[in-house]
């Protein structure tokens, strides 16, 4: 039963408030549809009115913008899309709507098996690493420490390409780290999960996140805690953190040794002794991945071979091998992969490995461009942008006329997405990293009318269309970046900034 008024109301004329699905220390989070999108599901969270102070609603605002700025380079944090203050001057902020399990309900049934925790390990890793490279706030490259890591804060929703698809949730206490900041900070976080420097109130870099995942991934492994005190209070665990060793892991969990030592670096008193980057445990997590996968080729015509039963789509995407017929070096092409659930279109891309790790954490884009005549021809364009690397484009032409060209189209059209494959010149035999981009639903209806209407259009001289659109293509990138650019330097959260200033 649930007594509260906010259930059941409109907010801003827009999002029907339906239940209340959370609280935590903040606030409280409903599950809404927003009438304005002709009823989609989201999540709008509302600052408690129990800390309706300036101090309070500017760290709520802090936390939304984060992580909107966040949430748009990375699939795995949270994303929001809207901010504003209701009537009695409570600050809200809309997110999207999550239907999973969080990794503390996970492990309470039983701990998380070898295979399936390197997935989620791996995909945490990818948030933090986003969160730790940073964003543009306020015309200023700032790093993010969530301070916050535990399994109740990482959510596991269900992917139809991913699977198992992790999300970071609640930067409420994360803090920007600006190089020329150092000040001593009060305690905040969660007592079993916070570094031996974060109970001491210290200013606090990314090395402290590590240690609250390495706390969470003993948990995942085991369904234990490392550390165990004699009681509940803030010295005791204060002792603990500052003083205990870790408890070993039993033999009977079958701990690779090079995980085992792994999680004992991140768990280590000094931030220097710990691992000084999330990307020194991403490579121990996919050497451990490449060991245990099972081996899934893929031949040049896009034929997979050798699936076994249980294997997962991105499984699949993770294994495929670059095909034999193609150069190495830095080119895109299309492709198809078979699933047990479908097919999924892929762009498939060889880079450095350093730049792959780069455009992990950079700002999504695509767009499609079609010409009818003199060929139907499409330009699919995917421009990967960082603040600080700049971008990355990956452009690809579309045959509208051949088999290959429509079944393509109308794939991306019916998935709603493609996944991008990447793939190290230095190591090119298997696929490093996989990410997914959405295609919006105006795109999809395009890409299948184009589908359509070419099939009824005359051929003509296809390397024609591609000059065109390839002038075109000149003519449009200076407008995609500065969109871009303009979205990471906080535009992107131009609705909260609009609300904020209608309310002074």
């Amino acid at each position: 039963m649930i007594a509260d008024s906010h259930y059941r109301r409109l907010l801003a004329d827009r999002y029907q408030l339906l239940e209340l699905i959370g609280t935590g220390a903040m606030g409280q989070v409903f599950k809404a549809e927003d009438k304005l999108l002709g009823g989609v599901t989201v999540a709008v969270k509302f600052l408690s009115q129990t800390l309706l102070s300036e101090k309070m609603k500017e760290r709520f605002e802090r936390e939304a913008t984060i992580s909107a700025l966040l949430g748009e380079k990375s699939i795995h944090i949270v994303k929001v899309r809207d901010y504003g203050i209701d009537e009695k001057e409570v600050p809200f902020y809309v997110m999207e709507f999550l239907s999973g399990a969080s990794l503390n309900e996970i492990i309470k049934i039983h701990p998380i098996e070898l295979k399936r925790f390197i997935s989620l390990a791996k995909q945490i890793c990818y948030g933090l690493d986003c969160a730790h490279r940073g964003i543009i706030f306020q015309g200023e490259s700032s790093s993010i420490v969530h301070r916050d890591i535990k399994p109740s804060n990482i959510l596991v929703v269900q992917d139809s390409g991913m699977g198992d698809l992790v999300k970071i949730l609640d930067f409420g206490i994360a803090k920007l780290m600006y190089l020329n900041e150092s000040q001593t900070q009060s305690f905040m976080g969660t007592l079993a999960y916070c570094s031996p420097e974060q109970m001491e109130g210290k200013e606090l870099d990314n090395r402290s996140d590590i240690y609250s995942l390495g706390v969470v991934m003993y948990e995942m492994l085991t369904g234990n805690m490392p550390l165990r005190p004699e009681g509940s209070s803030f010295g005791a665990w204060y002792e603990v953190h500052h003083h205990s060793k870790p408890h070993p892991i039993a033999p009977s969990f079958k701990i690779p040794p090079q995980l085992n030592s792994l999680i004992l670096k991140c768990l280590a008193k000094s931030p220097d002794e710990r691992p000084q980057q999330i990307s020194e445990l991403i490579q121990v997590l996919e050497t451990l991945e490449n060991q245990s996968s099972p081996r899934t080729t893929l031949s040049t015509k896009g034929n997979l071979h050798n699936i076994t039963q249980d294997i997962s789509p991105y499984e699949i995407g993770l294994n495929t091998l670059w095909p034999g017929n193609k150069p190495i070096e830095k080119i895109v092409f299309p492709g198809l992969l078979h699933t047990p659930n479908g097919d999924i279109l892929a762009l498939w891309t060889m880079l450095e490995e350093e730049d792959i790790v780069i455009r992990m954490s950079s700002m999504r884009y695509n767009q499609f461009i079609f010409l009818s005549n003199p060929h139907p021809m499409l330009l699919w364009i995917t421009v990967l942008n960082h603040p600080e690397y700049g971008p990355r484009w990956l452009n690809c032409y579309l045959d509208l006329k051949t088999p290959t060209g429509q079944k393509f189209a109308r794939t991306m059209s019916d998935n709603g997405n493609y996944w991008i494959l990447f793939f190290a010149l230095e190591h090119p035999g298997k696929c490093r990293q996989i990410m997914a981009s959405p295609i919006s639903s105006s795109q999809s209806m395009s890409l299948k009318n184009w589908a359509n209407n070419a099939q009824t259009t005359k051929a003509g001289d296809p390397q024609a269309s591609k000059k065109i659109l390839k002038r075109e293509l000149e003519k449009i990138k200076p407008k995609i970046l500065t969109k871009l650019n303009s979205q990471m330097m906080g535009e992107s959260t131009a609705s909260f900034l609009r609300t904020k200033n209608s309310n002074k």
